[in-house]
């Protein structure tokens, strides 16, 4: 396993993050795992080298986070382990109980914490962006979470470039602690991040960390262009319609598997080896609920494709309308 830091920061991660989605309860996603069939999992990943991983207090209503630590925390120290979560999704009834309000992150922080039983998380995110409160009391309330000593790194999830951008000025402007990673929604399948913020990550210095590098499993042939599902998740996943739902997807998955057929390698070995070549990614978000999963996320860290392969997997791609940005 490579290493490398966050960004322009100066935290070390594994080039592989451990999702922790799959960990917790199966409340509101069939296919998660409780903690014991989980424990095999993490610890193969910490086994191969894995250090970074990454929850949500939204995760199974916070029993992902619950799960994180009891699970990471028996293979690794507080020191040597990265923990990320996020806020933003509701968690408690009524208008407060979600979004970025000074009121909500400062109140989620806590409860994170909580169930996560740590005083503080490695990379706290903003699961996705508010459009009901402004961006300075959001920036402002993320500031002081730092300074409390709760999160020594401030991350992002999905949003439009200019929001990125403009979050980015507010803290600068102010002298406010400024996000160091971006984990946008990038796969073979969905490239349009390279348009907006891939290009100003990089011109930023700001770390890419991608959620659905396998585009939920239909990189690795969980389902088929014809509306065969052969997955429990691919079965009960509503988001994977929503999000991979264009023909000309399967074009992409095919050539896939046409380029590992001939590297003699499963198909999700080559998808995330594409991913982790690519300028400004940091590390891919691996949800893995098999031991397999796993398996080919470390053997895709040290699998090489050439300039040819690349541009084999890279041909069939079309512009699709903005996704997962919601």
């Amino acid at each position: 396993m490579r290493y490398v830091n966050l960004g322009q920061t100066g935290l070390s991660v594994s080039r592989v993050c451990l999702g922790m989605m799959s960990f917790g309860n199966d409340s509101d996603r069939p296919w998660v795992l409780d903690e014991e069939a989980a424990e095999p999992i993490v610890k193969a990943a910490v086994d191969g080298g894995v250090t970074f991983f990454d929850t949500a207090d939204t995760y199974s209503q916070g029993a992902s986070e619950v799960a994180t630590w009891r699970l990471v925390g028996k293979f690794l120290s507080r020191d040597e382990a990265v923990i990320a979560t996020k806020v933003f999704m509701p968690m408690t009834p009524g208008a407060n109980g979600r979004g970025l309000s000074r009121k909500h992150v400062l109140s989620a922080i806590d409860a994170s914490l909580s169930r996560l039983g740590l005083d503080y998380v490695d990379l706290y995110q903003i699961h996705r962006w508010d459009h009901h409160t402004p961006i300075e009391e959001t920036m402002e309330a993320l500031h002081d979470v730092v300074r409390a000593g709760k999160a020594r790194y401030l991350g992002a999830s999905s949003m439009y470039g200019w929001q990125f951008a403009k979050a980015q000025h507010v803290a600068a402007r102010h002298g406010w602690t400024p996000f160091v990673s971006m984990q946008n929604h990038y796969n073979l399948v969905y490239r349009e991040e390279e348009r907006e913020m891939i290009p100003l990550c990089l011109d930023q210095g700001v770390g890419v960390i991608p959620w659905s590098p396998l585009a939920r499993g239909v990189l690795a042939g969980n389902r088929s262009r014809a509306g065969d599902k052969h997955t429990r998740r691919s079965e009960t996943d509503p988001l994977t319609e929503y999000l991979y739902s264009q023909p000309t997807d399967f074009d992409v998955v095919e050539r896939v598997a046409e380029v590992a057929a001939d590297r003699d390698v499963p198909p999700a070995q080559v998808a995330l080896a594409w991913l982790l070549a690519k300028p400004g990614v940091t590390a891919p978000i691996i949800g893995a609920t098999q031991q397999l999963h796993l398996a080919d996320a470390l053997a895709a860290e040290e699998l090489t494709l050439t300039d040819d392969e690349i541009k084999r997997l890279e041909e069939p791609y079309v512009p699709h309308p903005v996704l997962g940005h919601v």
